[in-house]
């Protein structure tokens, strides 16, 4: 068995070494014995051993083998943990739900494949309770933010479609071993029973939000062509020449269920 890993750049290791931040996301998570939990990512298991005290059910989904032996050695008395060796990016979360408990999600996310992942999350919000991550504080950023700022786009539609999202704390790069060059931050995201807003047709949707954000200087006019036309936008009651990163969620709504009126 090896006593040590190497972190490696083709899977955006960072391995978190703050004792503080450690017990500050535990406490976040405020993991219940009887609860569902999913680690993705576990590394070096800074969160998965002290998760595992809670008597919960664990399943950690990694895709370095060296990490997965050195994890089953560490965890050898720990029945209620699972090991997956997988690709988040592929892996099917509905597989995990044999007891008919919703899964929390949890974990510090290789900052290289975080926002694809965000995505796939989504087809998985019906069986998840919630979700607390640690990511690139800019990714974070661009989650939160609001209309007619540099970093809304694409992604804070989406998410903040499906998700009540709140950021939590940021986290210094010294509380990782190596230090990663950038800032990170915590999050929690609480899928919506009902969405925020009505939305016809969930192709539709993503097809506007992607298309009218894919440049992001250019008008609505511009980025919408061959969706909706200038008077179809209007219809919406929006005017064509504005930009993306002008318009709320339910204007984004507006536009798509106008296109879905049309394709009908």
């Amino acid at each position: 068995m090896k006593t040590s890993h190497s972190p490696r750049k083709r899977f955006s290791q960072h391995f978190l070494q703050d004792d503080h931040i450690i017990q500050r996301i535990i406490t976040t998570i405020a993991p219940k014995p009887e609860q569902h939990l999913v680690e993705l990512g576990p590394g070096k298991g800074a969160l998965t051993m002290p998760l595992l005290q809670y008597d919960c059910l664990l399943d950690v989904i990694e895709l370095d083998r060296d990490l997965i032996e050195w994890l089953k050695q560490k965890t050898l008395s720990f029945k209620q943990l699972r090991i997956h060796n997988a690709d988040v990016l592929k892996f099917d979360f509905k597989q995990l739900v044999g007891d008919e408990k919703p899964l929390r999600v949890v974990g510090n996310l290789p900052y290289n494949i975080s926002t694809p992942l965000l995505f796939h999350l989504v087809n998985y919000t019906n069986i998840i309770q919630d979700m607390v991550f640690m990511l690139q504080k800019e990714v974070v950023d661009r989650m939160v933010a609001i209309p007619a700022t540099s970093d809304y786009g694409r992604l804070s539609v989406m998410l903040q479609y499906h998700f009540q999202i709140e950021k939590l704390f940021d986290v210094e790069s010294t509380a990782f071993y190596p230090s990663p060059k950038i800032m990170s931050s915590v999050v929690q995201l609480i899928p919506y029973f009902a969405p925020p807003v009505k939305i016809s047709n969930q192709k539709h949707f993503s097809q506007v939000v992607a298309q009218a954000f894919s440049q992001r200087r250019k008008t609505l006019r511009n980025t919408l062509k061959g969706l909706l036309d200038n008077e179809e936008i209007k219809t919406a009651g929006i005017e064509p020449q504005v930009r993306a990163e002008t318009l709320t969620l339910t204007e984004f709504a507006r536009l798509s269920n106008e296109l879905t009126l049309n394709k009908d």
